[in-house]
Parts: structure tokens; C-alpha cells; sequence
């Protein structure tokens, strides 16, 4: 029996690396790109709203809060949901995933109200199947803090106006007690795939990339400053070697052990320099995110044609085919085969029109249809077929052998 896995953190300002990461405008390092159009949105943003960090904006401007935001506040929290790698691969196999994103939406939606839960994108193309979703954490009642804030007498320092009023506060949804709730609720939820709780009281801990930049960041700058406090030493050392020669083996002697804590510090730097180098590269192609969002925001169909021409780049339709296709041609294929990346094989094509359109269950997505049937409905039929051809030429073989007589 396998793990049921949840984390939560915290996002800081708009969350835009942690949008590149989930909607893909950025590819991760460990992201299959065969497999990224099976990734899935579970939850259709309203209308007017074009990706994740808008829907973040949205849901706090339609929730009533009525005090001032301030810069620093948590707007988002961030909610990852899996379970161990062997496991969820069963889940997926056995036909089991729908009802597992199903009963784990419902599950968030339930501890952290229905209407907070404004993002969730199934990731098919990583190791293990898994859920990100956001949660924006507005709520409502006493604050957690308040309810221990009285004086001698046992009363309240203040009497709030509207206790019940709508407000912004990450700390009430992500307290220590609230945090064992969660994984307790949904160790429960998930019992029926086989899934139970991670050890209690685990000091394993997830950082950001964000975060993980900012420490290494601090740590080059204190040990600059002790490099800097160093040589500062050592200068002085030195001048006390000129001036106190009856005593320059011991001066000597404290002096070479500085230059020796010295160079080690500089060994150390260095090796930290380097990593600090890297992390900037790495988190570098984040900054393009703000651009980017700009950018859909004027042009909201651009990255979903984009999407869609990598697809069709990728079942085998030529750079000329894509651009008529994005344009609203209609192209004939008389013979020809395609590629389905869901299921590694090519599909004959004969006297076929494909077409990409609006999809209709989501006008905001673009798909491909071939003779009017999604293109990837039309993959799943002809690997359905091709498995009962192959078990009716089984039994077919089977009857031959049957009616053989020695």
C-alpha cells in the first residue's frame, strides 16, 4: 500500500515561474514533450480570464474583501497532489485517474471552500501523474490570532465590526494544526485507490526555486563579508609584524593561520559563486514570464495556437500544412500516416479532412479533427481497433491449430 502525497506552500507576489512551470510556456528539465498535450486544465477559468495569475486577481477582486491588501500578503497558496510513483501509474492504467482527479478536487474544494480553488491542471508528461492546484485563501470568522488575544479579565482586546466578513489570510489556512487536518482528510479520501498517510511528523521539506536562489544568494554575500573582515585582519596582523619583531614568531604564526582561514574562505566562495551562477541561469528564463503574460493577455488565442502547431508538428504535418491549418484551412489527406504520441504508433490515414476548430466544450482551446471527430478520439479508436483486429486474428489461429488433424 503506497503513499497518498499532498504538499502546500505559499506563493509569493503573482507566482508567475510556478505559472510557467504548470501551464508550460516554460518546458521543465523533466517533462516528457511527447506527452504535454495529455496534460489536462480541470477547472475552467471564468470568462474574460485567460491563465492562473489572472484567476488568482479575479477571485480576490470578486470575494468582498473590503481592507486594504498590502504588497506582501500570500495570494495564492499552492497545492500538489499525487501519490507514489508505482501506485499512481496502477491508478492510470487500470482506468482509474478521472475518478481520482474527481475525489481529490472534490476533497480541496471541501477543506478549502469551493470558490478559492481557482486552478487545477492534471500533468500527465512527468514521472508520476499528479494535480497542481491553487488555492487562493480567503476566509472568513474570527481570526485564528484573536481568539487568544484577551486580557485578565478573559476579554477581547477589540470587538470586530464584521467577524464574518470576507478577508485575505494564509496563515488561518495553513496553521500547524490545519496542515495535519489535510494530510489526515486526505489520506482518508484516497484509501479507496490504495493510498494512506505519509509518516507523521516527517522533517522532509520542499523549497522553491525562488527561495532556494535567495538563500544561496545570502550565503555568497556573508561569506564576501567575512572575506572582507578577513583581509581587514590580516592587514592588520601584518602591521603589527613590522612593529613588533621581538615578538614575530608569534606573529607570524597568527598571521599565516588567517591567511591560511583565508584562502579556505575564498575555496568556499568560489564553489558557491558557481552555484550561484547556475541558479541564475536557471531561473533567468522566469523573468520572461511577466512579458508573457502581457502578451496572452493581448493575444489570448497566440499561445494556444502555438500549443496546437507544436501538436501538429508532432504527429508529422509539415512547417507549410501547419501554417494553412492555423489559418482555417481545410487540408485532404488521401494517404497518408500519422503519429499518436499517446500510444507511440502510427495510424493510416485515407481520404481524410482535417481541420483545426474551436473545441466546443472549452471555446478558449483550439483542436485538431479529422472527418469532424478530435483527433485524438480519432488515435484511441484506431488503437481500439487494431487491438480487436489482433484478438480476432488470435482466435482465427487458435480454430486453424484447433482443425489440424495428425
Amino acid at each position: 500500500m503506497g503513499f497518498a502525497v499532498l504538499h502546500l506552500d505559499k506563493a509569493s507576489g503573482n507566482d508567475a515561474p510556478m505559472t510557467a512551470h504548470i501551464e508550460r510556456t516554460i518546458e521543465p528539465k523533466n517533462a516528457d514533450k511527447s506527452r504535454t498535450h495529455l496534460n489536462r486544465e480541470l477547472i475552467t477559468f471564468p470568462d474574460g480570464i485567460s491563465n492562473r495569475t489572472h484567476a488568482i486577481q479575479h477571485r480576490i477582486e470578486t470575494a468582498g474583501i473590503t481592507r486594504k491588501i498590502s504588497h506582501n500578503q500570500v495570494r495564492a497558496i499552492r497545492v500538489m497532489l499525487s501519490g507514489t510513483h508505482d501506485d499512481m501509474k496502477r491508478i492510470e492504467e487500470t482506468g482509474k485517474l478521472d475518478d481520482w482527479c474527481k475525489d481529490s478536487l472534490d476533497w480541496l474544494r471541501k477543506e478549502a471552500g469551493s470558490d478559492n480553488v481557482v486552478s487545477a491542471v492534471l500533468h500527465l508528461d512527468e514521472k508520476s501523474p499528479h494535480i497542481h492546484a491553487t488555492v487562493v485563501p480567503i476566509v472568513t470568522g474570527e481570526r485564528r490570532k484573536a481568539k487568544t488575544e484577551k486580557n485578565a479579565e478573559g476579554k477581547k482586546k477589540y470587538k470586530k465590526k464584521k467577524p464574518n466578513a470576507a478577508r485575505l489570510c494564509a496563515d488561518d489556512m495553513t496553521a500547524r494544526d490545519k496542515l495535519r487536518g489535510y494530510q489526515n482528510s486526505y489520506a482518508e479520501a484516497m484509501a479507496k485507490y490504495g493510498l494512506k498517510r505519509g509518516v507523521e511528523g516527517s522533517e522532509a521539506r520542499h523549497i522553491s526555486t525562488q527561495q532556494y536562489y535567495r538563500e544561496l544568494f545570502d550565503k555568497n554575500e556573508h561569506l564576501k563579508e567575512d572575506i572582507q573582515e578577513l583581509q581587514q585582519e590580516r592587514k592588520g596582523v601584518y602591521e603589527t609584524v613590522r612593529d613588533m619583531y621581538d615578538r614575530k614568531d608569534e606573529a607570524r604564526d597568527k598571521f599565516l593561520n588567517i591567511d591560511k582561514h583565508i584562502q579556505d574562505k575564498t575555496q568556499e566562495l568560489a564553489a558557491i559563486e558557481t552555484k550561484l551562477l547556475k541558479a541564475k541561469q536557471d531561473y533567468e528564463p522566469y523573468r520572461a514570464q511577466e512579458e508573457l503574460n502581457l502578451i496572452h493577455e493581448l493575444f489570448p488565442m497566440m499561445k494556444e495556437q502555438h500549443r496546437i502547431a507544436d501538436f501538429c508538428r508532432k504527429i508529422g504535418f509539415a512547417i507549410d500544412h501547419i501554417r494553412r491549418l492555423l489559418k482555417s484551412d481545410t487540408l485532404t489527406i488521401n494517404s497518408g500516416k500519422l503519429y499518436s504520441p499517446e500510444h507511440y504508433r502510427k495510424f493510416e490515414v485515407i481520404n481524410a479532412k482535417v481541420k483545426i476548430e474551436n473545441d466546443p466544450n472549452n471555446l478558449n482551446k483550439l483542436r485538431i479533427n479529422l472527418n469532424g471527430l478530435n483527433i485524438i478520439e480519432w488515435f484511441r479508436q484506431k488503437h481500439i481497433e487494431l487491438l480487436q483486429k489482433n484478438r480476432i486474428d488470435s482466435n482465427q489461429v487458435s480454430q486453424l491449430k484447433k482443425g489440424v488433424k495428425m
